[in-house]
């Protein structure tokens, strides 16, 4: 299996934030925006295992400010870790104005698992880090497994 490039399997996807998408407040309703989140990221995990993944885990989710409707909204997912059967996809999420200048709207972790035929988790191919930024990302990656295990440990 052929480790992978950061950049092989970065996935952008854009959306019109709609009616049906806003909540009582007339903002874009967090659930439909967690769910875009969720497809970037199954996107993103495929592209880099070649197979389905599924989502295992949410961190760091966080809403920085409010969209509304007619918004555009950008999403942009990259591998950040991978493990033996398991990757972190970041997906970065962006209100964009009429002159495509981007708000940061929301950063958020998945875990995703690389699914076999038998639906069993299967191994991820290697990741390639090509600059400090993707080095660091892993490195803070690391972290933000230490501390999964050790709220898994803890009960939760």
């Amino acid at each position: 299996m052929e480790a992978k490039k950061v950049s092989d399997s970065k996935t952008v996807q854009h959306r019109i934030v709609m009616p049906p998408d806003i909540n009582g407040f007339g903002r874009l309703f967090g659930g439909r925006l967690l769910s875009w989140i969720d497809e970037v990221a199954g996107a993103t995990a495929r592209r880099h295992c070649g197979r389905d993944a599924t989502t295992v885990a949410i961190d760091n989710t966080y809403f920085k400010s409010g969209v509304y409707l007619n918004d555009i909204v950008v999403l942009i997912g990259k591998v950040t870790h991978v493990g033996t059967t398991s990757m972190e996809v970041r997906i970065d999420t962006y209100r964009e104005d009429s002159e495509g200048k981007r708000y940061p709207i929301n950063r958020a972790y998945f875990v995703m698992v690389c699914m076999g035929k038998d639906d069993k988790p299967m191994k991820v191919p290697g990741l390639i880090l090509e600059n400090d930024g993707e080095r660091m990302e892993w490195e803070t990656a690391v972290k933000r497994r230490e501390l999964r295990l050790l709220r898994r440990q803890e009960g939760f």
